[in-house]
């Protein structure tokens, strides 16, 4: 019995870890790639590791967190690796 219970424990720990993996990867997008990418890249597969019940969304969160490194990449290489220019 307490198997099921430590079984079932880690699942739901899965089930929030695809959840936050989803959450961090979409804005991730847009602003602090290089935090959020990594960050819903080790959510989403610790999420799979555990035996989620989302593995869309973990498998989702995984895709968005290398789409923001993605991303920043395309961004580093537009500005000749320039990210931020301070004055004129």
């Amino acid at each position: 019995m307490q198997h099921y219970a430590e079984s079932r424990a880690t699942t739901a720990e899965g089930d929030q870890m695809a959840v936050g993996a989803f959450l961090l990867g979409l804005p991730g997008l847009l602003i602090f790639n290089l935090v959020l990418g990594p960050v819903a890249i080790v959510l989403g597969t610790l999420a799979l590791v555990r035996g989620t019940a989302r593995r869309g969304r973990a498998l989702l969160g995984i895709a968005l967190g290398v789409a923001d490194l993605a991303v920043l990449a395309a961004v580093t290489v537009a500005g000749h690796g320039t990210i931020w220019r301070l004055g004129a």
